[in-house]
């Protein structure tokens, strides 16, 4: 399954791109496998802190992707 991860604010910094192309087996597709993939695909994102939304709701890492979500990146947010 080929997914395409947008990334925002500081993750997109970090990673230098706006968004991660990534193909995952599509019988183990879960946040958990999406987290380890795109760790591996850029090595700046390993140890960031952010949660993962699919069609805009945020997802625990056992939650399964499916073909054609919409899957976003969101570091926490901080204000003053």
């Amino acid at each position: 399954m080929r997914c395409r991860v947008l990334l925002f604010a500081g993750l997109r910094e970090r990673a230098g791109v706006e968004a991660i192309e990534c193909e995952l087996p599509a019988e183990q597709a879960t946040v958990a496998a999406l987290r380890a993939a795109l760790e591996r695909q850029c090595p700046a994102l390993a140890g960031q802190v952010y949660r993962v939304a699919v069609d805009a709701r945020y997802e625990d890492d056992e939650a399964p992707l499916v073909a054609g979500a919409e899957l976003a990146l969101i570091p926490p947010v901080s204000g003053g």
